[in-house]
């Protein structure tokens, strides 16, 4: 028995690369960045919301995960149109509520992209006008309502204290 032991953890434990991701023998990625215990904490609130569960072969996502994933995996990152010179003369603002996180994520993301600079949390300056996809996307994921763009007559400049 111990050598079925001592066979399965070398398998568990060996290293390999595969499409540039570190995985042990069975495939599994090692998360070595991560903490342990935030891992555990991590799958038991997906398991709590029914979204992943364990069973006799290990880990597997339920329908509900999948759909997670669906719905969160395309938020695509959008290339910027514009130059790191172009003029920064667009205030953008916005409000999205906390049910929302993943998508206010992605926006804070693309924002840095498009080169805008944060003035504070949720207040963006940068150039404009705003591609017509990002916009698009924007209404799709229904964030429109919580943003607000402000044209601005001269193009700010950063200050330094």
């Amino acid at each position: 028995m111990s050598l079925i032991l001592d066979i399965l953890n070398e398998m568990w434990d060996a290293t390999l690369n595969y499409k540039g991701v570190t995985v042990n023998f069975f495939g599994v990625p090692y998360f070595k960045t991560k903490k342990q215990s935030s891992l555990r904490v991590t799958l038991s609130r997906l398991e709590k919301k029914k979204l992943i569960q364990k069973n006799n072969n290990g880990w597997e996502i339920l329908e509900a995960g999948k759909k997670y994933l669906n719905e969160h995996n395309n938020l695509i990152k959008l290339q910027s149109p514009f130059d790191k010179s172009s003029p920064k003369n667009l205030i953008l603002m916005f409000d999205i509520p906390e049910d929302m996180r993943q998508m206010r994520d992605w926006l804070r993301d693309q924002l840095k992209i498009y080169g805008y600079k944060m003035v504070q949390q949720s207040v963006w300056v940068g150039p404009s006008p705003l591609p017509q996809e990002f916009k698009k996307i924007i209404n799709d994921l229904g964030m429109k309502k919580n943003i607000k763009t402000f044209k601005l007559a001269s193009p700010y400049k950063q200050k330094i204290m």
